[in-house]
Order: structure tokens, then sequence, then C-alpha cells
């Protein structure tokens, strides 16, 4: 498989057959019609992995609850995995559930962009957020030394539903933001008609605007 540069956001996710954890498993295919988070790791029996693994199954169940589900990946080979889920389980109590891409060859994550450029044996620390259309909708990033922040991850989530659901943006810090607190943002109104109409919304107390094109409601 040759080398190709990471798919971008909007790209449908790659064609791909992987070896798992939990066995063979096509991508997309495998989570047509779900969410799906595949998130690649340096390598198994390192210490920031080891507590992001721990926190994702932690929070496995919340993202099932999300139709969403989670499949990790790293250039180790199968059996180093399932050591790795064994050392977790005996250690620290936690069984991961969910599949890890065992990328021995380094193919899949050639063809995720994911080999670290300074090193063909390890694969840096990203996340792919796919649709349940296989669309790649988010992309990050992460240095070795930095663990990812799960609940952030999850909290994309929700806020990825809440949008397609409502047809609304996501303000920052959500549902935290500092001035609208967990209200969700419209989108700026583009006619003269609309504008209009949000000022008589607003003059009814269905929504709140800082000015026309800045509303926002519960």
């Amino acid at each position: 498989m040759s080398e190709m540069k990471m798919p971008l956001i909007g790209d449908k996710f790659p064609d791909l057959e992987v070896n798992t954890t939990h066995g063979k498993i096509k991508l997309p295919d495998e989570y047509l019609g779900k969410w799906f988070i595949l998130f690649s790791h340096p390598a198994d029996f390192t210490p920031v992995c080891t507590t992001e693994f721990v926190a994702f199954q932690r929070r496995y169940d919340e993202f099932r609850k999300l139709n969403t589900d989670l499949i990790g990946l790293s250039i180790d080979q199968i059996y180093s995995h399932l050591k790795w889920e064994e050392w977790i389980e005996e250690n620290i109590g936690d069984k991961i559930e969910f599949p890890i891409i065992a990328d021995g060859t380094g193919d899949v994550g050639k063809r995720l962009g994911l080999i670290h450029s300074a090193s063909s044996s390890s694969t840096v620390r990203a996340v792919f957020i796919v649709d349940p259309n296989s669309v790649i909708r988010a992309i990050l990033y992460y240095p070795a030394e930095l663990g990812r922040n799960m609940d952030e991850i999850l909290r994309m989530m929700k806020g990825f539903q809440k949008s397609e659901e409502e047809n609304v943006a996501i303000p920052a810090n959500w549902p935290n933001n500092e001035i609208m607190e967990d209200h969700v943002i419209l989108p700026p109104a583009s006619t003269g008609e609309q504008i209009a109409k949000r000022k008589e919304q607003e003059s009814k107390g269905e929504i709140e605007c800082y000015d026309w094109w800045l509303c926002h409601r519960k």
C-alpha cells in the first residue's frame, strides 16, 4: 500500500480492511449508520497511552449512548495489544471492550497519514471522528507527551449531534459558554426577511440576540 496524505475533514473515510483484537474489520463499513472515533497511539505499554485507554474505556458507555463506537490503532502486533489489554485489566481493573487495530506493517498508518515523521516505528497521537455516512467530521492531533482530554472528545460528539438535530452552531466551551451558558447559536440571518423574523422572535422571548447576526436560544 503506497503512502498517502492524511484524509481531510469532509472526505469519506478510506476503505480499509484491518486486523484487530476483535478479528478482521472492514472500515468504514463496520460502523455504517453509526458514528465512530478512530484514535491512534504511539505504542502499547507506554504510560500516557495506558492512561488514555483507561479514560476511553471508562467513558465507553457514554459514547455508546451517543451511537458512537471507538477503535484504537498503533503499529504493534496483535499479541502486544492482547497482552497490554490483559495487563490493564489485571493491574488497573478496566477491561478494554473496544477493538484495537494491529497495524504491524504500518500500512494503515501510512494510508491515514499517521506515521510519525521522526520515527517509522510509531504512530502519532491522532483522532478521527467519522459520522454515520462515513464522512470525516473532525481530526485532532496531540504530541507524544500530552494525553488527550476524553471529556472534550465526548463534548464534541454531543455538540455534533446537537448541531445536526437542531440546525444550530455550538459556542465555545459549550455547555458552559462564558456569555450564553448552555444555549446554542442560530445560523446568521442572510436576508432582510430573516432579520425581521429574528427581531420578532426576540420580541416574543423565543430567542435572545446581541444583534441580528448573533442570536441564541436554549
